[in-house]
């Protein structure tokens, strides 16, 4: 058996293996106690910065965000029903019916019957809704470029980077939450 001599003590190496591995894995508890407490923190500021961004948006279109969030489901779709953007929202059915009336009164929106099945109806923009929907995405893309133009280039390659992956993490823990 290995010892060590420590003040004139000796002692089994193995104790002093022990003991460090124990102070290391305190150490490393601790630092990702700290980072977890970090990322907590950094993703609430971030999602603060976005209910921000959403209430300024609301006054700069005129429009409840809802009624944005609604708006935006258009993107890359002609005409959607009541059930899938009901899904899409993660709402109610009857919540979904009462923003497409709101928008509807607006002129944002209209509905005509399905042609295969007369009991559904399919959602659509107006002219009206799909200027408005173009102001709404230009608005978003200048937000993002004027993010991006914080950051050098590599800067700006690294931290999309670091935020696919930090997505792909946050699905995986996710998933083994349901």
């Amino acid at each position: 058996m290995k010892f060590f001599k420590s003040l004139d003590i000796l002692l089994p190496m193995d104790y002093f293996v022990n003991t460090m591995n124990n102070i290391a894995l305190n150490v490393s508890d601790d630092l990702l106690r700290y980072q977890a407490g970090k990322l907590q923190s950094l993703i609430r500021e971030m999602v603060g910065c976005c209910q921000d961004r959403n209430l300024y948006e609301a006054q700069k279109f005129e429009l409840p965000y809802a009624e944005i969030n609604c708006l935006l489901l258009f993107n890359g779709e002609r005409y959607l029903t009541v059930k899938n953007m009901a899904r899409k929202l993660d709402v109610a059915k009857s919540r979904v019916t009462k923003l497409i009336e709101n928008l509807k009164d607006k002129g944002l929106l209209e509905s005509i019957g399905d042609p295969k099945d007369g009991r559904i109806k399919l959602i659509s923009l107006t002219p009206a809704g799909l200027k408005k929907l173009e102001e709404i995405n230009v608005f978003h893309e200048e937000i993002h470029r004027n993010i991006l133009l914080q950051l050098e280039l590599d800067e700006r390659m690294t931290m999309l980077s670091f935020l696919e992956r930090l997505r792909s993490a946050m699905e995986a823990v996710k998933e083994s939450f349901v």
